[in-house]
């Protein structure tokens, strides 16, 4: 079946589209309806119940397929590689939900879990599902002041973690960290479970403080409990570059039909596939494709604890591919441009086979064409760049090889998936034609899988994303579609520059820098200017291994930008840094740059990966002084 064809049925019927798709899905009760409607909610799967648990791991173990591989765990941190089979994996999960309702949680209850890209964190998140509670993944590492906000949004009788996470040079001691978060939340959870790891043996300081290992009581086992096919699965917290973070709430329901019609649609992933998202379980990624939805599936999943560069080298990506036998993976264009500026000219990859590799997926920042360009030159495999939020928790557009793969567009995030009707309007609400960039947004209602609600914030779902552009989510990205109906994502509506009356994408630019040779990255911002309003300016960090004078890549740039885009940019201004402040999940953080050059108040986002960064930006400020 063609893409049209399949996109065309769901637009056409959309009801019957995804009644088929949840047969894929064993009901404990079916659904008495598929789509229900209050106010400005919608429920997928109304009445049905269902646990998300048993179609992760006991569906699977039940048809005969215990013996498979579940879990492959590979973590060059710590020297350590390991394989779950659905079997292990269903009594460890089974265990750990047994000892968490014995300790008094139950449906409907609240867990964070606050760990590493250790199993046990796939396992924390399972054995919630298990038994109705509600997990929230915290990332590992966040700080004490983040971490308190968390528990103080969400309430958890429960907290479990670990006594550390591990980086290439340094030791997080994570007991600390909770410790310091307790201290800062009149809310006190029952007990605090920590995983002792080997590399760091934490003391128990608390009277609510145990051990994962005494905690666990092996020989107990418990069924999974029904919950409703509305009832929150998780709550995960955006990742807050701008604004405070909102927690986001999945459902059980339209969770488990999306991203198990995702695997197939969208990856074309099989059961008896590797599968490997390279992300953390912290994020939105992590929560979809490192546990979800392969799981529900019932292939392999790889959970990684690594870096793409640094752990030890730019070459580790391929030797997970190579000897896991990896069909798809996805990961940011954060991590690829990291392994393209210390390996440009693709020394490590060689040393690898890649032949199982069908696809590389890139999403979580606009990736730009020149990376894409360079990963398929040296890995040879279709590199699909594809467009998603957590809030949506699965792709709003791609391309999809289960359709067969139409024509890879440099700079596009591919066409709409089944299930989203993406438009663009502009700030008045009207759809504009083909190629005009302005808000994109998407018909409602939005499909399963898509959050629609707020943890502890009735209204501010509506106020955030419903209220500006009537019948429509509002996506706060700007782009544009063109006749074909590709969808290229330019950059945050926040990020639009407006200068002398043009509205220039900061994408639009950057897309224009990389190309580049000397370029590994870059971020362009809008600088205040007293005629023009406001002027791009590009920070550009550059390969490890250099072809021109720093001198000459700062003209090339500029003549780049003004022979591509022409003298309405205003681009007159290439400023060379080393690195550029990112969130840990590989965003470059764009408003906090821009706020900083301009001299206004900002807050320094806690999921920066490294706050010098941010002192290396104070001090480009005399460079901005000075005339190009």
């Amino acid at each position: 079946m063609s893409y049209n064809k399949y996109y065309s049925e769901w637009s056409e019927n959309p009801l019957s589209f995804w009644d088929e798709k949840a047969k894929d899905i064993s009901w404990i009760e079916p659904y008495k309806k598929i789509l229900h409607k209050t106010d400005n909610y919608y429920e997928w799967f109304h009445q049905g119940k269902l646990n998300t648990c048993y179609n992760c791991v006991d569906k699977h173990v039940e048809n005969g397929k215990g013996e498979k591989v579940a879990i492959i765990y590979d973590s060059p941190i710590t020297n350590t590689k390991k394989k779950i089979t659905y079997s292990e994996l269903l009594k460890k999960i089974s265990s750990l939900a047994a000892s968490l309702n014995n300790a008094g949680v139950k449906k409907g209850d609240r867990v964070i879990i606050y760990m590493p890209m250790i199993p046990e964190v796939i396992i924390s998140m399972l054995a919630c599902a298990r038994i109705g509670a509600i997990h929230s993944v915290v990332f590992g590492g966040f700080a004490a002041e983040e971490l308190a906000s968390r528990i103080s949004d969400v309430l958890p009788k429960v907290i479990i973690s670990a006594s550390c996470g591990l980086e290439p040079k340094r030791i997080i001691d994570y007991k600390e960290i909770l410790d310091k978060a307790l201290s800062l939340t009149s809310h006190k959870p029952l007990k605090q479970i920590l995983y002792q790891r080997e590399q760091y043996l934490c003391k128990l300081t608390s009277e609510n403080d145990i051990s994962w290992n005494e905690f666990i009581d092996t020989s107990t086992l418990i069924n999974c409990v029904p919950v409703d096919s509305n009832d929150p699965l998780y709550i995960l917290h955006t990742s807050g570059t701008t604004g405070v973070p909102k927690g986001i709430v999945r459902t059980n329901g339209g969770h488990a039909v999306a991203l198990l019609n995702s695997m197939k649609m969208t990856y074309d992933i099989s059961e008896d596939d590797i599968f490997w998202a390279a992300s953390d379980v912290g994020w939105v990624v992590g929560h979809s494709y490192i546990v979800y939805a392969p799981l529900l599936l019932g292939c392999s999943t790889v959970l990684y604890e690594g870096k793409p560069v640094g752990t030890p080298d730019a070459g580790q990506f391929w030797r997970v591919i190579s000897e896991h036998k990896v069909k798809t993976m996805f990961t940011a264009p954060t991590a690829i441009r990291a392994i393209k500026k210390e390996d440009a000219d693709g020394q490590k990859l060689k040393k690898y086979d890649l032949s199982r590799l069908q696809y590389i997926f890139l999403a979580g920042e606009r990736a730009d064409p020149e990376s894409i360009k360079w990963t398929m030159d040296m890995t040879k495999k279709p590199v699909i760049d594809h467009w998603w939020q957590t809030e949506t928790g699965w792709s709003i557009a791609g391309n999809f090889p289960q359709f067969g793969l139409f024509d890879i567009m440099y700079g596009s995030t591919g066409k709409a998936a089944p299930g989203f009707q993406v438009k663009v309007l502009n700030d008045e609400g009207e759809e504009l034609a083909p190629e005009n960039m302005g808000n994109l947004v998407i018909k409602l209602p939005l499909p399963p899988g898509c959050s629609s609600e707020i943890w502890n914030n009735e209204n501010r779902f509506y106020e955030a994303y419903l209220k500006k552009f009537d019948g429509y989510y509002d996506t706060s990205d700007a782009g544009v579609i063109d006749k074909k109906g590709y969808i290229s994502v330019m950059s945050r509506t926040d990020d639009i520059i407006n200068c002398a009356g043009h509205r220039l994408s900061t994408g639009s630019i950057e897309e224009i820098l990389t190309q580049h040779k000397d370029v590994a990255e870059c971020a362009v911002v809008g600088f205040n200017d007293e005629l023009k309003g406001q002027v791009p300016i590009g920070l550009i960090v550059l390969n490890t291994s250099l072809i021109s004078s720093e001198e000459t890549i700062i003209k090339e740039t500029i003549n780049l930008v003004r022979e591509k885009l022409g003298p309405v940019a205003s681009y007159k201004k290439s400023i060379i840094v080393e690195n550029l402040p990112k969130t840990r999940s590989g965003k470059i953080l764009r408003s906090t740059i821009s706020k900083i050059l301009n001299k206004e108040d900002y807050k320094v986002p806690a999921t920066i990966e490294d706050i010098n960064t941010l002192e290396l930006i104070k001090n480009l400020k005399v460079k901005l002084l000075l005339k190009p």
